[in-house]
C-alpha cells in the first residue's frame, strides 16, 4: 500500500518537526496488517489531538492481485463474469436483488466489502483511531486481537463495517488544509504570547475567547492576528 497524494504533502509538513518517521510507521503498520488479512486495500491512521487523518491504499498490482485471488475461490467477480446479461446491470438493478446487496455497496465503494475500526489508546485515553479496508466481505472476522497487537490499538471497542464507503479516505485528503490551519494558528499564538508576555496557553485561550466573540473560527481569528502583526 501507498500514502495518498494528499497524505503524502501532509507527512512532508508533518514531519518537519517530528524525530520519528510516520511515513515508514504506516508502511510498516499497512504491511502487518496485509500479513494478517491479505485482501486489505486500505489503512488510514487518524490523530485526535491534532485531527489528521493519514491514508494509504492498495496500489494497481495490489488490487489485481487480490482480484485474482477472489476469482479463484469463486467471489461475486465470478458470478457476474458466469452470464452475459448480468453485465448489463448497473449498480441500483443490482440493489434490487438482496443476494447482490453487498456487492452493490462494495462497488459504489470503490471494492470496500469489509472495514474494521480499532482505537489507539495511550495512558487510559484515546488519542487516535486505525481503520482497516478489505476486499472481501468477512476478511476481519477473528482477526480483531491480531490486528491490535501488530498495529500497537486495542480490539476492545472495535467496530466492524462502519465505513463501508471509506469516509476517511476524504478526511486525508482534507489533512493538508487541516494542517495548514493547525500553522495558522500556532503562529498566531506565538505572536500573541510575544504581545502580552504570556505563555502560549494563555495565548490560546486569548485567540479562542476572541474568536467566540467575533463569532467567526479560531482560523479565522488567527489569520487576522497574523495580517495585522504583518501590516
Amino acid at each position: 500500500m501507498e500514502p495518498l497524494p494528499e497524505t503524502d504533502e501532509a507527512l512532508d509538513e508533518y514531519l518537519e518537526d517530528n524525530d520519528s518517521d510516520l511515513r515508514e510507521v504506516l508502511k510498516a503498520m499497512a504491511r502487518e496488517a496485509r500479513r494478517i488479512v491479505p485482501s486489505c486495500v486500505g489503512l488510514s491512521l487518524g490523530l485526535n489531538f491534532e485531527g489528521l487523518t493519514f491514508t494509504l491504499v492498495a496500489t494497481a498490482a495490489e488490487v489485481a492481485a487480490i482480484d485474482a485471488a477472489q476469482y479463484l475461490e469463486g467471489g461475486p467477480c465470478v458470478e457476474v463474469s458466469g452470464g452475459a446479461e448480468v453485465c448489463d446491470l448497473d449498480v441500483q438493478d443490482l440493489l434490487d436483488e438482496d443476494r447482490w446487496t453487498a456487492f452493490a455497496r462494495a462497488s459504489a465503494a470503490q471494492g470496500i466489502e469489509s472495514s474494521l475500526s480499532l482505537q489507539v489508546v495511550k495512558e487510559r485515553e484515546v488519542v487516535g483511531g486505525i481503520n482497516l479496508y478489505a476486499a472481501q466481505a468477512g476478511a476481519f472476522h477473528g482477526k480483531h486481537d491480531d490486528l491490535a497487537r501488530a498495529l500497537g490499538a486495542t480490539a476492545r471497542g472495535a467496530v466492524t463495517d462502519a465505513d463501508l464507503e471509506f469516509a476517511t479516505r476524504e478526511l486525508a485528503r482534507q489533512t493538508p488544509g487541516t494542517l495548514a490551519d493547525v500553522r495558522t494558528v500556532d503562529v498566531a499564538v506565538g505572536m500573541l504570547a510575544a504581545r502580552y508576555h504570556c505563555d502560549v496557553d494563555e495565548a490560546r485561550d486569548r485567540l479562542q475567547l476572541a474568536a467566540i466573540r467575533a463569532g467567526v473560527s479560531v482560523v479565522q481569528a488567527a489569520a487576522v492576528v497574523i495580517q495585522s502583526h504583518l501590516g
